[in-house]
């Protein structure tokens, strides 16, 4: 049994992974710690040394290296996973996907929170986190509209979410 989540930063992917593996009894992986673990290089400097290509292009590699691995896991993407390399097309093909789809503000509501924690909005005013999200959004939304599930996860629990996941595996 393979489960992917994928959708924008901040959509509880990486917990909502963990809950739901547990009750399952398989691994949770968050793709990115994967990456780290594999390439012996923090995600941060691994964009500051190598770029955003080689980036892509170990997400990449360790996502087809998952998936076509025998284990069973729930594995939580990162927010740019799905857009690139025919990513949605692996993931199609071998696993059960579900969209974790959050509002704008919603997002913005745990981004704003967080924004100290993740370099990538850590300079942005308000206003511009909330443009930046609704940019990456506009752009992504079409990727993460390909997985075999959507659930909105606005004003839901964490149980909730990871219940309705349940109910559709």
């Amino acid at each position: 049994m393979k489960i992917i989540l994928l959708g924008y930063m901040a959509s509880g992917k990486s917990t909502i992974s963990k809950s739901v593996a547990n009750i399952l009894g398989i691994d949770a992986i968050d793709l990115d710690d994967y990456i780290v673990e594999n390439e012996k290089n923090s995600i941060k400097n691994i964009f500051k040394y190598n770029g955003e290509i080689y980036f892509r292009n170990c997400e990449n590699i360790y996502l087809k290296e998952l998936l076509n691995s025998q284990k069973s896991f729930v594995l939580a993407l990162g927010g740019g996973t799905p857009c690139y390399a025919n990513n949605m097309d692996l993931i199609k093909n071998k696993a059960n996907s579900f969209y974790l789809k959050a509002s704008l503000n919603t997002l913005f509501e745990r981004l704003h929170l967080e924004k100290e924690s993740r370099p990538l909005i850590s300079e942005l005013n308000d206003d511009k986190l909330k443009e930046f999200i609704a940019k990456h959004l506009f752009e992504r939304v079409a990727y993460y509209e390909k997985a075999k599930q959507t659930i909105n996860i606005d004003k839901k629990s964490i149980k909730e979410i990871g219940d309705e996941i349940l109910s559709l595996i």
